[in-house]
């Protein structure tokens, strides 16, 4: 350890809280992106924490959003390809043969 202790502002750490709630990394990723302890994040969150009832984004709950995402995206792909089928259907039997 260095034994230099930095000092922050009040602004400082709530802009700091908003941008972790904002995030999807884990408190430990955004600590060391920072180059703040993990610790004093969370004593910060517990202060300046804005919304007390919500939730900050965890792993666990992102892997399921990205996981009920891809999942969206198959049906889509599902669908589309239901729709190009049916058009190409219509097409055939619309048509009078010569």
């Amino acid at each position: 350890m260095s034994g230099t202790r930095k000092s922050y502002n009040e602004e400082y750490k709530r802009q700091t809280v908003k941008y972790i709630q904002e995030q999807t990394k884990s408190v430990a990723e955004l600590a060391l992106e920072l180059d703040i302890p993990a610790k004093t994040l969370h004593r910060w969150l517990g202060q300046y924490r804005q919304f007390q009832d919500e939730p900050i984004v965890t792993p666990d709950k992102y892997r399921e959003l990205e996981r009920q995402l891809k999942e969206r995206e198959q049906q889509l792909a599902d669908l589309n390809e239901e729709m190009a089928i049916l058009k190409k259907a219509v097409h055939i039997f619309s048509n009078p043969k010569n």
